[in-house]
């Protein structure tokens, strides 16, 4: 068995499937792609993902991306914890909860805060202030959503972990770098303490943002 994911170790959703496949214990190698730099955008990749994006997925010749569909099937096709499963209203939640994140989590934590305070600040470019402003304001809708949407136990929808844990955590990941975003979660003990425990999972720490 050959499982093979290319992209690029600081892409959100390239994590997301990588921690899919660490807590569903299989083996992988990470090829990296950079999708910021045009020479990768190679034919040979664009078989691969046709829009030049990543994550892109091959598992002994079968190929997909979007880390969605990505991470679903790995939860289907490999032996186990399942990640995706339930009495419908738990299933249903899980979904919901990607689908925020996709939504409406993803660009104001990681794009609107994180890229322009921090990222921006390392290449020693000036961060758009209204753009951070408006990103907050964005996070804080954002985080009180998934609040609401939470069970209350010990992992977003329940006593499991599930993609939808998995879906979230690399963004909140980014966004807790910021001092922003740390003040801002105190705000949110419920998601706080889901974080303390989510952060130490062994899939988090097997796959780090680069320093």
């Amino acid at each position: 068995m050959t499982v093979t994911v290319y992209g690029a170790d600081y892409s959100c959703y390239v994590r997301i499937v990588r921690l899919a496949l660490e807590e569903k214990g299989v083996p992988y190698r990470l090829v990296p792609v950079d999708i910021f730099a045009e020479e990768e955008r190679t034919p040979d990749y664009l078989a691969r993902h046709p829009f030049g994006k990543i994550p892109s997925f091959d598992h002994d010749g079968f190929l997909l991306y979007e880390a969605s569909a990505i991470s679903r099937y790995v939860d289907a096709a490999f032996d186990g914890p399942s990640l995706l499963s339930g009495d419908p209203k738990t299933i249903a939640r899980i979904e919901q909860i990607i689908s925020v994140c996709d939504s409406y989590v993803y660009q104001p934590l990681v794009w609107d805060v994180y890229v322009e305070r921090l990222e921006k600040a390392g290449r020693g470019e000036k961060s758009d202030e209204d753009r951070i402003a408006d990103g907050l304001d964005k996070a804080r809708i954002s985080l009180a959503a998934i609040t609401r949407l939470m069970s209350g136990k010990t992992w977003l929808t329940g006593d499991d972990i599930t993609l939808a844990d998995l879906h979230l955590a690399p963004m909140m990941d980014f966004f807790l770098m910021t001092q922003e975003g740390r003040r801002m979660i105190t705000g949110f003990p419920l998601l706080g303490a889901w974080w303390e425990r989510m952060r130490q999972r062994p899939s988090m720490l097997a796959t780090p943002y680069p320093a």
